[in-house]
């Protein structure tokens, strides 16, 4: 894949049109974007009623990678390895993580301490977004 992986905060701003995430999709959109399908579930989750039709068609222009055999496998490793560092991992964050990690994706996340030093090329947020 080779592009970017999108986390749920991202694409909340961006619907509820917070500007700066706006222009950040706008810009991050001339690469490839994709989606965990637990980022797609999250984001519907999360969704408000009057959301839906922007979300669909928001959601329709990028990629939702589901979650396979080694996905999981990679995710319950990366929750292991967390845990040996003495901190939790949760499975949703473990299953973006690790298919960021299988795809070569930058995951673009607000939540850079959920991810650090699980080997996931991370997108520098707050350098761009500002």
């Amino acid at each position: 894949m080779a592009g970017y992986l999108l986390d749920t905060g991202i694409l909340l701003r961006h619907l509820r049109g917070q500007r700066r995430y706006v222009r950040l999709l706008r810009e991050l959109g001339k690469r490839r974007l994709a989606i965990c399908v637990v980022t797609r579930t999250e984001v519907f989750a999360g969704m408000r009623p009057h959301e839906e039709r922007n979300t669909r068609r928001l959601l329709g222009r990028m990629e939702t990678i589901p979650v396979d055999g080694e996905i999981a496998d990679r995710a319950g490793d990366l929750i292991r390895r967390a845990r040996g560092q003495g901190r939790t991992l949760h499975v949703p964050d473990a299953l973006i993580a690790a298919t960021a990690i299988q795809y070569k994706a930058t995951l673009v996340t607000l939540n850079v301490r959920h991810f650090a030093g699980l080997g996931v090329r991370l997108y520098p947020i707050l350098t761009v977004v500002s």
